[in-house]
């Protein structure tokens, strides 16, 4: 099998699609569990923890999260219900998923390991970041932009699951980072699409390498993501790194002047390195 182009591979995805000989990745029971149980409103607390504690991993993780800086009011907390009643419902939910993402970065072979690892790497360094820079978008949540920095590289999960058995890409570095960059996009946006996610995270995968986007008078979730994943790459050999960041609209819609590193401003660099700990 000989792929020519980038689209003669979206169509091999296409045709394995349809054929159900490739699955996309899909979120973990327990983080659909507790999406399912806020979705419908009344759900108590005691209720929700009572899902949660069924995971002993996840509960370990959230108790440890929630009494970061992050997160910590006056008091330790000890248990799930405590958590859930200190964050929310809502918060939780977000929660839940981006600890649980982790899970759908194990490769499901030794072959893939490397690629897997740093897939998950980048996206837990853009997340830090993008939960770091809502502080310049007050009208979004600080948790969902962190789960949408997770998201944004999704689409090359796939990728890397067909390649394997494609010699032309597995014996290739050069050709496998070409087609990872090129159609990741495209297959995210076919992920975003199959997930029953918020309708205002879905745009992240496919439209963050969109350089012109626009969201109109307000930043959103895709304005985060692709000012974190910009500044994530600086000093890299990174293709994007040739972006004229000056004229990119989501710059200037967060308030951010062109020149000013604002990896090294110590508030947001505190809060990157507090949000990466909770994460890797």
């Amino acid at each position: 099998m000989k792929f020519t182009s980038i689209q003669d591979f979206l169509d091999y995805v296409q045709s394995e699609l349809d054929a159900n000989r490739l699955i996309f990745p899909t979120l973990p029971d327990i983080a659909v569990k507790v999406k399912n149980a806020v979705a419908c409103n009344d759900i108590s607390s005691k209720e929700l923890a009572e899902i949660i504690v069924t995971d002993a991993s996840l509960s370990a993780q959230i108790i440890r999260v929630v009494n970061t800086p992050m997160y910590r009011g006056a008091s330790e907390i000890n248990n799930i219900q405590m958590a859930v009643s200190r964050l929310g419902n809502n918060t939780i939910r977000t929660l839940v998923t981006s600890l649980v993402m982790k899970q759908m970065f194990r490769p499901s072979s030794k072959l893939l390991e490397d690629h897997f690892r740093k897939i998950w790497k980048q996206s837990v360094d853009v997340s830090s970041i993008s939960r770091a820079f809502c502080a310049f978008a007050p009208h979004l949540n600080s948790d969902e932009a962190m789960l949408a920095g997770l998201i944004y590289q999704i689409g090359k999960l796939p990728i890397l699951i067909l390649a394997e058995k494609i010699p032309q890409f597995m014996g290739s570095p050069t050709q496998m980072e070409k087609l990872l960059e090129k159609a990741h996009p495209i297959v995210g946006k076919m992920i975003m699409d199959s997930w029953d996610f918020p309708e205002n995270l879905k745009p992240v995968a496919s439209e963050y390498v969109n350089f012109k986007y626009d969201s109109g008078l307000k930043s959103d979730y895709v304005d985060i993501v692709q000012v974190a994943f910009l500044q994530s790459i600086v000093g890299t050999d990174h293709p994007a790194c040739r972006v004229d960041c000056s004229i990119v609209p989501s710059f200037a819609k967060l308030g951010f002047v062109d020149g000013i590193e604002l990896l090294e401003i110590k508030s947001i660099s505190d809060e990157i390195e507090i949000a990466r700990s909770m994460l890797s």
